[in-house]
């Protein structure tokens, strides 16, 4: 008994331990597929806000993977409680944390300027149109439960509490962690303010949140490299996810989709599909932190024949603007779980009355 309790930890010792936020599908299942046909021995953690979808991406993964070791977590990192409770769940499972995909998103209610859409779809800014949507999309955010801007908790704030609260499995002594970012090609430095962080006063919440995703990544590497923790940012290119068919109704994807598939023999930013689209996650997974560039994002790429390839590319960050960032972020978490434990009291104060006057 001893002999084989002794394997079995040493087992565990041994399997890369990968977490994915937001892995129930799109871009995220496709990952998870692509990280167990490369390395079948990993424990695979799908971190997600829908546990029925979770449930059936771990049993669509296991038909391919029967002796895969997947594990799921619930979840939302739109929500401060949630990414508190879920934090304390990884701690109590794993020793140590190899890989730590940040891939959760959303884009709600967004809207295109249909004039201008029909207008560049017939110009020569037809490829860039497609691939950033300058100029085009917009969304309207909403205040969540927590006080924060839905798209900004969701996107970035909720990833980085999520750091906060792994650091002990995150920094180790003597052992390398990986961060990765799913960043967006619609990332722009324009539509991101630093006096407005959470883009209060903007139309473009989505942007500015995955801009501000590249600057925390290159904010980390400068802070957190020396203790163990390297952070990369991927861009997928133009996917068809849940996301982005959201964007238009079905009916303008039908009419289209056939002009997509021709552009993409002319550019490489259009992969379309998920499996594609994690090809830039995949490669970082293969690769040395040491030999990675912090400043560039990591870019999916499709050749015009169907090829996979990854290109870094240089982000359009400034480092004087990311540290204040990331003060800015830390600053934001003491108010946020400030706030949490004055209204968990409240709460345990509230059910104490009521069983009071029972």
């Amino acid at each position: 008994l001893i002999f084989v309790h002794s394997r079995c930890k040493l087992r565990s010792d041994m399997e890369k331990v990968v977490i994915v936020t937001g892995a129930n599908s799109g871009i995220g299942l496709a990952l998870c597929e692509r990280l167990l046909t490369e390395d079948s021995q990993l424990r695979l953690c799908l971190a997600c806000r829908n546990m029925q979808r979770a449930e059936a991406a771990r049993s669509a993964l296991l038909t391919s993977h029967i002796d895969a070791h997947i594990d799921l977590l619930h979840l939302d990192v739109g929500s401060v409680q949630s990414v508190l409770n879920a934090a304390q769940e990884i701690k109590s499972r794993y020793s140590r944390i190899d890989f730590l995909y940040l891939n959760a998103g959303i884009m709600p209610n967004p809207q295109v300027d249909v004039r201008a859409f029909f207008k560049g779809l017939f110009s020569r800014n037809v490829i860039n149109m497609f691939a950033t949507a300058e100029g085009l999309l917009t969304q309207q955010d909403r205040l969540n439960s927590d006080g924060l801007q839905e798209v900004f908790a969701t996107n970035l704030f909720g990833h980085f509490l999520l750091i906060r609260e792994l650091e002990p499995l995150l920094c180790q002594s003597g052992h390398t962690t990986r961060v990765v970012w799913t960043s967006s090609s619609n990332a722009r430095r324009s539509a991101f303010s630093i006096d407005d962080i959470q883009h209060r006063n903007g139309t473009e919440p989505y942007s500015s949140s995955k801009y501000a995703s590249d600057m925390i990544s290159v904010a980390l590497n400068r802070h957190k490299n020396s203790q163990g923790l390297f952070s990369s940012v991927i861009c997928p290119g133009l996917v068809m996810t849940n996301l982005t068919y959201g964007i238009l109704p079905s009916f303008f994807w039908t009419l289209i989709m056939p002009i997509m598939w021709l552009i993409r023999i002319f550019t490489n930013t259009f992969t379309l599909t998920p499996y594609n689209g994690a090809e830039a996650l995949h490669w970082l997974f293969l690769q040395k932190p040491e030999s990675l560039d912090p400043r560039a994002k990591y870019h999916s790429l499709t050749s015009g024949l169907g090829t996979n390839y990854t290109q870094p590319r240089q982000m359009d960050i400034d480092g004087e603007m990311s540290e204040v960032l990331f003060s800015k972020l830390l600053e934001l978490e003491k108010v946020v779980r400030r706030k949490l434990n004055e209204r968990n009291s409240e709460d345990k104060a509230h059910q104490q009355y009521l069983r009071d006057i029972e």
